[in-house]
């Protein structure tokens, strides 16, 4: 697979990252990289190579759950891309059709 300008830009977009030229030429350098690794990982025989369900034959260990302090809103709100007084506002996601 070829990754091209458009296809960089538009993985930028919908990551909401923004990147001048120079850094999209890179960025797309490195995904091609990527997809190149993937590619060359289809060509493996796996036949009869059970999937992985779990890096560890041992589960994790759990810690027990500690109360902590939280932040103040306007410190949980300062990077936000946008808020209205003490919340998130996000673009609407689901359309209710009749």
């Amino acid at each position: 697979m070829q990754l091209n300008k458009e296809m960089t830009e538009k993985i930028a977009r919908l990551s909401k990252l923004d990147f001048n030229e120079e850094e999209l030429e890179a960025i797309q350098q490195d995904l091609q990289h990527m997809i190149g690794f993937v590619e060359k990982l289809n060509e493996l025989d796996t036949t009869g190579v059970p999937p992985l369900t779990h890096i560890a034959e041992e589960p994790a260990p759990l810690r027990e759950d500690e109360i902590l302090g939280s932040i103040a809103i306007e410190e949980a709100l300062h990077n936000a891309p946008s808020s209205t007084d003490r919340y998130f506002t996000v673009p609407k996601v689901i359309n209710n059709h009749p």
